[in-house]
């Protein structure tokens, strides 16, 4: 960790730091720490955030004015969200955060030996079992340089502040002072395919599958829904494939001119072909095995293969739609423990 404290590499975190880290980045250095290929980074802790936020609160109330919405009023929610976004991207950063920053991000860049990084948004709410608020905040990728890396830091921070954030938070009832975010800084993966996989089956919940999705080039194009990807499903143990969809994948996430992401046109030759050897399915089951033992529950895993060949994971959240159905309870309790087994049988005695 850096000497202001707010600099922490993914070596040197992992879940047990989520308070400070968010989910994102915690799930991160956990897979990092268990000896698993990760993309190198390392997160600005929301201890950042607060002191930033501190200095906004100076000037006019943040958190108590989105404690004070009601859950139900779109309109006060949009206007609410309209002015702390625009309010969090135009404040400066304080000066010893930028220096921290900038010498962080020179750091990252050599260790990793490529220019371009991803920024992350990591909410100490996110990627837990029982409250998810995966795409809820903004990641961005092929961040070109320090300067562009700041500014994409304080818009996830913005993001915390979206519309659709702040109406999930006003639902659950979540009280703003839990509230924080953290930021992932991590080396771009210049894939060549990319996708996610979940370690039961996302349609049948069945726990003695992997179930594989990837298409050419980034995952966002995956992620985002704008590609049907290929689709795989094999035996967690044995590995046998009882499953191989393969679609016709038109276009593929690549770097855009200057930075960012633009889909590009697929050529023919590749529309048609799987994105993924079967050696490379073998090794993508193998790691969701790994990680699920490491976590002790079923996982939902981003992962990207790069130009080299090399297989990487970008995240891993708990699974969370089947868990939580069988988290349900079968039937409400009951004040007498025997009408249950009575209307069972018809109310017969």
């Amino acid at each position: 960790m850096s000497p202001g404290g707010v600099i922490g590499w993914f070596e040197g975190i992992g879940l047990g730091d989520r308070a400070t880290v968010g989910g994102k980045a915690g799930s991160l250095g956990e897979l990092t720490r268990a000896g698993i290929a990760v993309p190198p980074g390392f997160v600005v802790r929301t201890q950042a955030f607060e002191q930033f936020l501190a200095s906004l609160e100076h000037a006019a109330p943040v958190r108590a004015r989105v404690e004070a919405l009601r859950a139900d009023d779109l309109d006060g929610i949009r206007a609410c969200a309209g002015e702390l976004r625009e309010r969090v991207c135009a404040a400066a950063l304080p000066a010893r955060l930028a220096a921290e920053l900038t010498t962080a991000h020179g750091e990252l860049l050599a260790r990793s030996g490529q220019p371009d990084v991803a920024v992350r948004s990591s909410a100490t709410t996110e990627d837990a079992s029982d409250a998810s608020f995966a795409g809820l905040q903004d990641t961005y990728l092929w961040v070109t340089d320090a300067r562009r890396m700041m500014e994409r830091l304080r818009s996830c921070w913005a993001s915390l502040y979206s519309v659709e954030s702040i109406s999930y938070r006003r639902h659950r009832g979540i009280a703003e002072r839990e509230v924080a975010m953290a930021v992932v800084v991590q080396a771009m993966v210049d894939s060549r395919a990319a996708g996610v996989m979940f370690t039961r089956s996302p349609t049948s919940g069945d726990r003695s599958v992997v179930t594989v999705e990837g298409a050419w080039g980034l995952g966002s194009a995956v992620v985002g829904g704008e590609v049907t990807p290929d689709r795989w499903v094999l035996g967690k143990i044995t590995g046998e494939i009882s499953v191989r969809e393969i679609s016709d994948k038109h276009i593929e996430h690549r770097r855009g001119r200057g930075g960012g992401v633009e889909a590009v046109e697929v050529d023919a030759a590749r529309r048609r072909e799987p994105c993924l050897l079967d050696a490379q399915l073998e090794q993508l089951r193998q790691v969701a095995r790994q990680v699920e033992r490491h976590y002790g529950c079923a996982q939902d895993i981003e992962w990207a293969i790069d130009a080299r060949g090399q297989l990487l994971l970008l995240q891993s959240r708990p699974e969370t739609v089947w868990s939580s159905k069988e988290a349900a309870p079968a039937a409400r309790a009951s004040a007498d423990p025997l009408s249950h087994v009575m209307s069972i049988f018809g109310g017969r005695r």
